[in-house]
């Protein structure tokens, strides 16, 4: 065992869990790429979760389905922590690669400034996206020293070459050897006669890439360095490469096996070994990385000797017109461009409310979907909270339990993150509350009503979509209705609105037309209804 396989148990997640048992609602099951199944998730240390999701490759502005992989990873931590897993999170930042040394120097820039310059793009569209920060976010170029120690430990396993030049010295090439490695191709082989678990399945066995594609991959142009007629076979690919003439110097590390950098595939398993150990729970990324990258990835960590992910889960993508968004098809659009238009809330809803294994169509109708379900939600919210004598606090949405969840959303929730059956049962909840609303006033409506917008925020949190928490309160993006003003009024008016309402009760109809007259006159316009008293804007 390494210095290292102990870490997950170690450390702790900076975001808490929530304080629920695992043990008594129904358990999780997900479904793992690699075996084609939804099976039971068992973790391999009780009550905590390690997942590995690939980051970005911070060459340039994120787009819409780069955003989409990191809520779908997000809704899939926070309901871990609903359950109450401390969950170690961990997302890398690809800071070197070809993409990032051709594009900076045709821009003038320092390779590392550049870098630096788009992490910090994408780190500021998670946040205004509510996307967790991760428990901690390794750059590969922070961990050289870990990938020239696996290249070590594969080249001693048998499992790895290096390519020497013309004076028979150590070239700066190392490539994996495939043929070594009889399991190479189980990530994402398709065994003849295996059935697909569903449609969302099926779809990513169609469209997404593995060992079985032959050609040229459109999504996962093949790296120039596994192009080489150096390697001993076609599949080989590379761990190490020699530099570029380009390359600046900045960009070369001296190694045993020459000069060079790291090969793409090789950072990801030295990064998940250093701080999820040998053994981790979940590996997660996008479907256009199952292979090579992830394919490749499992093939070099095994071969070191090591264990690897004992889950493998891939978020489907953002499609426009039945195409996979990106910026190499030409069909990719920024989180700038899309938040110039809309709320980030209303964004985020469009994303998070699909399933992370279904396609998710872009275009004009699903953010209008996304748009009424704002409205739908806050219209309950707001016409619940002027009744609602006692107000919510977060800590209280945050502390409320799974088994005091609807079963309908736990159940949805469970069987692999189905956020659609989950986001049915927001709107049966909302249903159920306008129809307390709407009907005969009773002594315990208030608290009825309280408890179920408990329910409704606490749901829409693990969608990370909670409408009144601090993410989406006084933002600056266009079309968010709430902000801490319009809370701090309400929470005045309400008052008013109760002391009023009590005048009305004990028959004292003159004080009541004395706050109604008052609020009138700072343009506040009241609303009485059967089910209670509401407030407007002239």
């Amino acid at each position: 065992m390494s210095a290292n396989d102990n870490t997950l148990v170690c450390m702790t997640d900076s975001h808490k869990p929530h304080d629920s048992s695992v043990s008594q609602v129904p358990r999780l099951r997900l479904y793992d790429t690699a075996t084609h199944q939804i099976t039971p998730f068992t973790p391999i240390h009780p009550g905590v979760v390690g997942i590995y999701v690939c980051g970005a490759t911070v060459q340039s502005s994120p787009h819409i389905g780069h955003i989409r992989a990191a809520v779908a990873f997000d809704v899939i931590r926070r309901w871990f922590m609903r359950l109450g897993y401390t969950v170690l999170f961990i997302r890398n930042v690809t800071d070197i690669d070809d993409k990032i040394l051709d594009k900076s120097r045709a821009a003038g820039q320092q390779w590392w400034e550049r870098a630096y310059i788009y992490e910090r793009e994408f780190t500021h569209a998670y946040e205004r996206l509510g996307v967790l920060a991760p428990s901690y976010e390794p750059r590969a170029t922070g961990h050289i020293t870990d990938m020239i120690d696996l290249i070590q430990r594969i080249l001693d396993n048998g499992h790895a070459y290096v390519v020497p030049d013309a004076d028979g010295k150590p070239s700066g090439n190392v490539y994996f050897d495939v043929p070594s490695w009889p399991q190479y191709g189980e990530l994402t082989h398709q065994q003849a006669g295996t059935q697909a678990a569903d449609d969302s399945a099926a779809v990513a066995d169609k469209m997404g890439p593995s060992v079985d594609q032959h050609g040229d991959d459109k999504y996962n142009p093949v790296d120039a360095a596994d192009l080489s007629e150096d390697k001993h076979d076609p599949r080989d690919f590379a761990l190490w490469k020699s530099p570029k003439a380009t390359d600046p110097q900045t960009a070369r590390w001296k190694t045993p096996f020459g000069i060079g950098r790291p090969g793409w595939h090789l950072e990801c398993s030295a990064m998940s070994h250093r701080y999820l150990g040998a053994d981790f729970d979940i590996h997660g990324g996008g479907l256009d990385l199952r292979f090579p990258h992830h394919e490749n990835e499992m093939a070099q960590s095994k071969a070191a000797g090591w264990g690897f992910a004992h889950h493998w889960m891939h978020s489907a993508w953002v499609t426009a017109k039945g195409e996979k968004m990106s910026k190499s098809l030409g069909n990719g659009l920024s989180v700038d461009s899309i938040l110039a238009e809309h709320s980030a809330w209303v964004v985020r809803y469009a994303m998070a409310s699909v399933q992370y294994r279904s396609m998710l169509e872009w275009g004009d109708q699903t953010l209008s979907e996304a748009e009424r379900a704002h409205e739908r939600i806050m219209n309950f919210i707001d016409r619940a909270d002027a009744l609602i004598h006692t107000p919510i606090s977060t800590d209280d949405v945050a502390a409320l339990p799974v088994t005091e969840l609807p079963a309908e959303f736990v159940s949805s929730m469970n069987e692999d993150f189905n956020v659609s059956g989950a986001t049915a049962s927001i709107f049966t909840t909302i249903r159920q509350g306008n129809a307390l609303l709407d009907g005969a006033r009773t002594p315990n409506v208030n608290s009825q009503l309280r408890a179920l917008v408990i329910q409704l925020r606490a749901m829409l949190d693990v969608l990370g979509l909670d409408p009144l928490h601090a993410q989406w309160l006084g933002s600056d993006t266009p079309g968010d209705a709430s902000s801490q003003e319009h809370l701090a009024l309400d929470a005045l008016i309400g008052e008013q609105l109760a002391k009023r309402a009590e005048a009305r009760k004990n028959k004292d109809f003159a004080q009541a037309d004395t706050i109604r007259d008052e609020l009138g006159k700072a343009g506040i316009v009241i609303e009485d209804t059967p089910s209670g008293s509401s407030w407007s804007m002239e």
